[in-house]
């Protein structure tokens, strides 16, 4: 319940400013381009306050503000809009995500997509979909094999030499292959329609909300390699044994 009173807290920031999102900040500068709005500083800047008063003993780790050590065994990660680069285009495959972590163990995630009215809940033993008034569970496709499978990464070019080859590899062995849905694709994958998803280069507030939201709705979240999935870099997370049996396969020829 709190958890959701900070994806709706950050919706009261992020719907407003959609599509009249203001000037936007290159944080790399000359370096390269990773963008900044308003709606990513206040939304964050919203939540944090409240989480330090509803458990000022756990830690904090937002994209925008950074860490706050806290004494307990609990970290909230926050990133307030998942997909910046889709915020500003004006596409609505960006979302809010709101993780919650025991030990370095991804316990509890939302991955929130107002202006759709998606939200997706995951915890250690389920997950669920609310939308329009409703509340439905969420189930991965347990039957897909590789050969059936619709494949998600968010930017193909991002990814190393090596990365790419393998990709490559394993977008040859899949029906379909979607780019640039960030973190909206892992939603996708909990709610049974798309199959895999293998990104590298994420940082922990880009995993820590996913992991839940994917395990919770029957699906696997691991590296590349097959080991159980960490706070990053890499994540690949698949719908079913069979696929991920399959896609490891592949990456690893």
């Amino acid at each position: 319940e709190f958890a959701e009173r900070l994806a709706d807290a950050a919706a009261s920031i992020t719907l407003d400013l959609f599509r009249c999102h203001g000037q936007t900040v290159n944080k790399l500068g000359e370096g390269g381009f990773d963008p900044v709005t308003k709606a990513d500083k206040d939304a964050e800047a919203i939540m944090r306050p409240l989480i330090e008063e509803a458990f000022p003993d756990d830690g904090i780790n937002g994209e925008e503000f950074g860490i706050k050590t806290g004494t307990s065994d609990w970290v909230w990660y926050l990133d307030p809009i998942d997909g910046t680069r889709a915020f500003i285009a004006g596409l609505p495959s960006w979302t809010t995500l709101i993780g919650c972590v025991k030990n370095g163990s991804p316990k509890l995630g939302i991955i929130d997509q107002p202006y759709l009215n998606e939200r997706y809940i995951g915890w250690t033993y389920g997950a669920s979909f609310k939308t329009g008034g409703q509340t439905l569970p969420l189930y991965t496709d347990q039957n897909a094999a590789l050969d059936e499978a619709i494949l998600s990464t968010t930017d193909p070019f991002i990814l190393t030499e090596t990365e790419q080859v393998a990709f490559t590899r394993l977008r040859g062995e899949v029906r379909l292959t979607r780019y640039g849905l960030d973190a909206y694709a892992y939603a996708r994958l909990a709610a049974g329609d798309l199959h895999l998803v293998a990104e590298t280069g994420l940082q922990p507030h880009d995993i820590a909300a996913l992991i839940p939201v994917v395990r919770g709705a029957g699906g696997i979240a691991t590296d590349w390699t097959g080991h159980e999935a960490t706070l990053g870099p890499e994540l690949l997370c698949a719908a079913n044994e069979r696929v991920l049996k399959e896609a490891l396969r592949v990456l690893e020829a």
